[in-house]
């Protein structure tokens, strides 16, 4: 990890946020301030800042007398990220369908959509799961709300440090591509409704599939 000195405490939170989503900082893991001052070149002040943040967020886990581990997310824990994430990806979908740019948006998001498709005909899963993220972080972007796009944020942070992906989930995939297509027809329609829904179903059709994915595996 390396860090810029600007404001330390928001970048400490930022690297080591970074860390714990892309798996550098694996689940079960313990984080210690030291090593992390260490190689961030802070002291430990902002980097017990950035912890404390990180537990409130989600992405942390404080035991008693024993510090900061990164979560090993269970299915249960995944259940309430979709479910919270089916409510707010709804509410972003119905302000951007309705929004003066709906059109605009439903054309970048067929570029998304047919990216995705280009992924999975040369088995590129990782590819196709960062544009699936992009895909719904420009639906978040585009609603105009910040507050909601912060928190929804959160949660698309938090579904990364699951160790089984939706793309593991047989026909997955395909049902995703599928919900995409419906969410993008909804929006260039400019209905606010179906945009909505589309979006409730795709979210709750996901979950409720990698839920009782990880369950076949006692997550």
């Amino acid at each position: 990890m390396t860090i810029r000195r600007a404001t330390y405490g928001q970048d400490a939170y930022a690297a080591i946020r970074a860390a714990i989503v892309d798996g550098r900082l694996t689940p079960g893991s313990k984080v210690v301030v030291r090593p992390l001052a260490e190689e961030l070149g802070l002291s430990p002040t902002p980097i017990k800042g950035a912890l404390a943040a990180l537990e409130r967020e989600g992405f942390l886990v404080a035991v008693p007398h024993r510090g900061y581990f990164v979560p090993d997310v269970s299915a249960a824990d995944m259940n309430e990220i979709y479910e919270l994430r089916e409510v707010l990806d709804g509410i972003a979908a119905r302000r951007s369908a309705t929004g003066r740019a709906h059109a605009e948006l439903a054309g970048q998001l067929k570029e998304l959509l047919d990216r995705q498709h280009e992924c999975v005909a040369r088995g590129d899963l990782a590819g196709y799961s960062e544009l699936d993220v992009t895909f719904h972080r420009a639906i978040l972007t585009a609603s105009g709300n910040t507050r909601l796009l912060r928190v929804a944020d959160n949660l698309l942070g938090q579904l990364r440090l699951g160790r089984i992906a939706s793309t593991q989930v047989p026909g997955q995939v395909a049902t995703s591509l599928t919900g995409h297509a419906r969410i993008i027809a909804a929006i260039e329609a400019g209905d606010g409704s179906a945009a909505e829904n589309a979006v409730r179903d795709h979210v709750r059709a996901a979950g409720a599939a990698l839920n009782a994915y990880m369950r076949t595996r006692h997550y």
